[in-house]
């Protein structure tokens, strides 16, 4: 497995649509688990394989504390959303800066699992934020781009300061 380096913002490859994944081979399996390796040492919940400079529809996700309950969606697709919540989110290319988001409270996606086998789930709380996160990232937005001009401009300041800090 290989760490892969994280696009940071304001790289405009984090903006490009991903492409549907159309072979499961074996390069798909390594793809997979690199990107596993990679959420898993940098602290996150989720990653789009677009984070990574890969345009195609893949999202591993753990929102477990001891980072054992492994979920990969290839091409997902979220087919209903009820109600809304309101999170703090974050973000592997914004780091250091959270922002107040808000998405529906509850989701339906059907995707394929990493051997190309059909799956349906329904999410809640973190698990359904997540999903919805990393799903537009696929869809080339990030969570700034749902964000009004001036708390845009406060994200941009935050991720400055935090940069400086961290050279």
């Amino acid at each position: 497995m290989a760490l892969l380096g994280i696009l940071q913002f304001p790289d405009k490859r984090l903006n490009l649509k991903a492409s549907p994944v159309e072979v499961f081979d074996a390069a798909l399996q390594t793809c997979v688990d690199n990107l596993f390796e990679t959420l898993y040492e940098s602290y996150g919940v989720g990653l789009a394989a677009i984070q990574v400079n890969i345009q195609q529809q893949i999202v591993v996700i753990d929102i477990s504390n001891a980072q054992n309950e492994p979920l990969c969606l290839i091409n997902p697709k979220i087919i209903n959303k009820r109600g809304t919540a309101t999170h703090e989110e974050g973000c592997l290319s914004f780091p250091g800066v959270y922002t107040k988001i808000t998405r529906a409270s509850e989701i339906d996606v059907e995707f394929l699992d990493r051997f190309g086998k059909p799956q349906a789930l329904s999410a809640t709380d973190l698990l359904a934020t997540c999903i919805q996160h990393e799903y537009d990232h696929l869809q080339g937005i990030t969570y700034y781009d749902l964000l009004s001009p001036l708390k845009q401009e406060l994200l941009r300041k935050k991720l400055a300061k935090y940069r400086q800090r961290t050279l």
